[in-house]
């Protein structure tokens, strides 16, 4: 059975500081839920992180890594780094990272091949552009994304991936996608994985939607058939916004 998942992308926000009062605050905030619960501070700041959310149910997660090992990669980050400060979990895919960091279907596939080989969970991220809206073409964009970068994985990989569907051309720019939207595109991605795969892995994938999520319309969206949960940009930076989101289900 799948998790209702809700993700906060701390993105490049919050000093030592900030995440320190933050993850306070979350901990005063939290109550006993079924949701799962993940926040994903900046690299500088995740062990910190893990330390204060150790006994906790919080998990954190990563917001990016590298396909490599190790090497002259200067910036980068592997796998094992992340392990080995508490981090099992790493975002793959996100909008941000495709359009300013140029990554595309084969470097996302290898990042997640990595991930997966090191026994790391991959929440992998994609959605199509204003554009591909438009020109009626977001289901083949978002059916290519996932496909390229997913497909080739063994069954058993599924069991460690979690989707999350972002549709670019709602988030921050005054447009809005409706819950019928964002459920009509889960239900597709559903029935992709279930035709490439079966009914047992689509109807055990969690698939979250990543379209500016507040708490004004979380219950709505969240009551959707197949929209699992939410990975959460702005809101998450605010404590009883993302608990609010969180409390939705």
């Amino acid at each position: 059975m799948r998790k209702n998942i809700v993700a906060g992308n701390w993105k490049m926000n919050n000093d030592l500081a900030a995440t320190k009062t933050l993850i306070s605050e979350l901990i005063e905030l939290k109550k006993t839920s079924n949701t799962e619960i993940m926040i994903a501070p900046t690299f500088v700041n995740l062990l910190e992180a893990s330390k204060l959310l150790k006994e906790t149910s919080i998990k954190v997660v990563s917001q990016n890594m590298h396909y490599a090992e190790s090497g002259a990669f200067t910036g980068e980050i592997s796998a094992k780094m992340l392990k080995a400060v508490g981090v099992n979990t790493v975002i793959l895919g996100h909008s941000e990272r495709r359009e300013y960091f140029n990554e595309d279907d084969l470097i996302l596939k290898e990042k997640a091949d990595k991930a997966l080989q090191e026994s790391m969970e991959v929440i992998f991220c994609f959605g199509e552009q204003l554009d591909d809206r438009n020109s009626e073409n977001h289901f083949k964009v978002v059916e290519n994304q996932i496909k390229n970068a997913l497909f080739h994985l063994p069954s058993s990989s599924w069991k460690s991936v979690i989707l999350a569907y972002e549709p670019v051309w709602a988030i921050g720019t005054g447009q809005t996608a409706s819950p019928e939207q964002a459920q009509e595109m889960h239900a597709y991605i559903r029935k992709l994985v279930a035709e490439h795969y079966n009914t047992s892995i689509s109807e055990d994938v969690s698939i979250l939607y990543g379209g500016s999520v507040k708490p004004e319309n979380a219950e709505e969206i969240f009551g959707k058939l197949d929209v699992d949960g939410g990975l959460i940009g702005g809101a998450a930076l605010d404590a009883k916004s993302f608990m609010a989101i969180i409390n939705s289900f």
